[in-house]
């Protein structure tokens, strides 16, 4: 009781005299300074050791705040990439997706080049096999080709006009596949959506429109003289030549939906230089189509030379779109600059 009455004695000041303290603690609430301090007017020894330890634990802590360092702007970290090289991995992930792609491509082309290939050798091998019963391989590869003659004979008195188009659609894709391999790409890296165009143009115009030419061309011309070849061909690479580049070189134009101004601009550009390099080869062939060769067989001819001259075809005419496909690209770059 004494001890009570002598601490009951003290004034409240000299009792709360520790809070004044807490000034050195901003950070920190008064009321818990106050609680702390408090206790070390209690005699107990177990309790003045705890209430040391609570308040060097509160000076530890105002010490470590006053040496932090200042909040960081979390919206500069927002900004900042998830991962510090992102746009590596990025672009690497993209080359892969690109890689796949291409090796995807790859094997569809060569899927249906090894498929139609294999589906033409057999039928031109396997032509007489109802009747290889005791053939030996001499007499299997002696008829062949003479069986398939006769057979595309038969195609020809059947259905002349089916039969030419046919031809003149695979000669039109074999030859723009040897265009884009002539361009430098690889045997099986080839664009199948620019040879399925070119040969679209050659099944569907090129072998009606000359079955029905070269029936023109003997009505034009009904005379045996020795003039009548060379005014065929003449007639041939002026007249034919122009119609044909012309229409092979619009179809394809629309083919790819280019506009109908553009398409007329890149014709004016290349027309003279396509007629002027179909005079180095087929006058040269057409002396064998209009002196040696049938009527009926003179497209099957003139579609073996094709060959040829659809390469030489279709490298100008994609080379005119790909050089105006770049302009465009150009101008509107250009005319849009990238905001900084």
């Amino acid at each position: 009781m004494a001890a009570v009455n002598s601490i009951a004695g003290h004034k409240p000041s000299s009792i709360f005299k520790p809070i004044i303290g807490f000034q050195k603690f901003p950070d920190f609430s008064p009321v818990l300074l106050s609680t702390s301090l408090c206790y070390k007017t209690n005699s107990n020894p177990l309790k003045l050791r705890n209430n040391n330890r609570r308040t060097w634990v509160i000076e530890s802590v105002a010490e470590d705040e006053e040496l932090a360092s200042p909040k960081t702007n979390h919206s500069d970290e927002a900004t900042k990439p998830f991962l510090p090289h992102g746009s590596k991995i990025l672009k690497e992930l993209r080359g892969g997706d690109d890689d796949v792609k291409k090796m995807s491509s790859r094997a569809i082309n060569a899927s249906i080049v090894l498929g139609f290939g294999t589906l033409a050798v057999s039928k031109l091998l396997t032509i007489d096999h109802d009747y290889w019963h005791g053939w030996t391989l001499y007499e299997v590869l002696r008829y062949v080709p003479e069986h398939n003659w006769i057979a595309y004979e038969q195609a020809l008195k059947a259905n002349p006009v089916i039969a030419k188009m046919a031809i003149s659609g695979i000669v039109y894709s074999i030859g723009d596949w040897i265009a884009q391999c002539y361009e430098g790409k690889p045997l099986f890296d080839f664009d199948l959506t620019r040879m399925f165009r070119s040969g679209l143009v050659g099944f569907t115009l090129h072998g009606s429109l000359s079955h029905y030419y070269y029936q023109f061309c003997e009505d034009l011309f009904p005379f045996d003289d020795w003039w009548v070849v060379p005014a065929k061909v003449i007639f041939d690479q002026t007249v034919w030549a122009s119609i044909w580049n012309s229409i092979y070189f619009v179809v394809l134009g629309f083919l790819r939906f280019e506009s109908s101004d553009n398409i007329y601009k890149e014709l004016k550009a290349t027309f003279w230089p396509m007629l002027t390099a179909g005079w180095k080869l087929w006058p040269f062939a057409h002396l064998i189509t209009y002196g040696v060769i049938p009527v009926e067989q003179r497209l099957l001819w003139v579609d073996c030379v094709e060959l040829i001259w659809v390469t030489i075809l279709s490298t100008y005419c994609n080379e005119k779109s790909e050089a105006h496909t770049t302009e465009n690209a150009d101008s509107s770059s250009s005319s849009n600059p990238p905001k900084g």
